[in-house]
């Protein structure tokens, strides 16, 4: 009895083992970089998560310029990685192509939609989570006047923009100044300039300001902290970037979708289609810590989530730019 024990643990021990070989996660970061304190590193956070928990090995690739996007995908794919997760929409072209010569490895990418067998496509209610933090920027505001910079200057970004105005003036904002950093890729990852929009709009009266910029809104945060003023910060909690000056985050579960789609994988219950992830789902909502609790009172709290529960019941409607390209707040 011991002998056939022993034999049947041998046994599943070289199963397991086995099983896990077949996991060759991969993992692939927009421009702006892996720790750009934001969407990238978001992404990083959830593939390391699921190496601590699994001891799986990850393998993961930076690019430096929009060229290399097919390229490493391409070699990730012949090198035997599955899943490949993608962070953010950029990688849709060059996943359309790589995706249909690859039909055995399992995808997954993050901000856009790519409709093929072996991919899952996730998404996020951004406009949800920015209406909230909107709703608290307007309170924090002593002089009702906000700011939103964005980075690339895409509908995703408006999202956020036409969420963020929508809140804020609900709880009474008279003025939401709005810019974008550039046209570019290189939007993502300019500090420099960020501060320099975020000091042009405190010039015109804003006091509190929301940038959805990735790398380029640290410069933000920092400009707001530096003049006596708050940030807001995106995706990732950057509340600890700025302490005491950051009212809140809107974090986006960026995380999780690496997570579950490694996890998924290893567990062979990886699905494709969509997944459009917002308050009700847990996949958008603001950050509280020790880091901004004293900016956040009682009744500021109290509007947010009311605004939550609202969004959620579908008693506030929160337009997202993207359905009809206008945001009408």
């Amino acid at each position: 009895m011991k002998r056939i024990l022993l034999g049947l643990l041998a046994a599943t021990a070289m199963s397991a083992s086995a099983f896990a070989a077949d996991i060759k996660p991969g993992l692939l970061f927009d421009l702006g970089g892996k720790f750009d304190k934001s969407f990238n590193e978001a992404s990083f956070n959830g593939a390391e998560k699921f190496k601590t928990e699994t001891g799986i090995e990850y393998v993961e690739f930076e690019i430096s310029n929009d060229a290399q996007r097919e390229q490493a995908l391409r070699r990730f794919a012949e090198d035997g990685r599955n899943p490949i997760v993608m962070a953010g929409f950029s990688w849709a072209a060059a996943l359309e192509k790589v995706a249909a010569e690859f039909p055995d490895t399992k995808f997954a990418i993050i901000d856009m939609v790519v409709e093929k067998p072996n991919v899952r496509s996730v998404v996020y209610k951004e406009h949800e989570g920015s209406y909230v933090v909107g709703v608290l920027a307007a309170l924090a505001s002593a002089n009702k006047k906000v700011g939103f910079i964005g980075g690339m200057d895409i509908p995703l970004i408006r999202k956020f923009g036409c969420g963020y105005v929508g809140g804020a003036k609900a709880a009474g904002a008279t003025d939401v100044i709005y810019n974008m950093t550039g046209d570019t890729p290189a939007a993502w990852n300019d500090p420099t300039k960020g501060g320099e929009i975020a000091k042009s709009q405190m010039d015109q009266g804003a006091d509190v300001i929301y940038a959805a910029a990735g790398g380029t809104g640290v410069g933000v945060l920092q400009a707001a902290a530096d003049a006596g003023k708050l940030g807001i910060g995106v995706d990732s909690n950057q509340n600890g970037l700025q302490p005491g000056k950051v009212l809140t985050s809107m974090v986006k579960r960026v995380d999780v979708a690496v997570y579950n789609a490694f996890m998924d994988a290893k567990d062979d219950k990886f699905t494709a289609g969509i997944n459009n992830l917002g308050l009700k789902e847990g996949g958008v909502d603001y950050a509280m810590d020790d880091n901004n609790k004293d900016l956040v009172t009682a009744d500021m709290k109290a509007a947010a989530e009311k605004a939550k529960a609202d969004i959620i019941a579908g008693s506030i409607q929160v337009h997202d730019y993207m359905s009809d390209n206008a945001c009408p707040y």
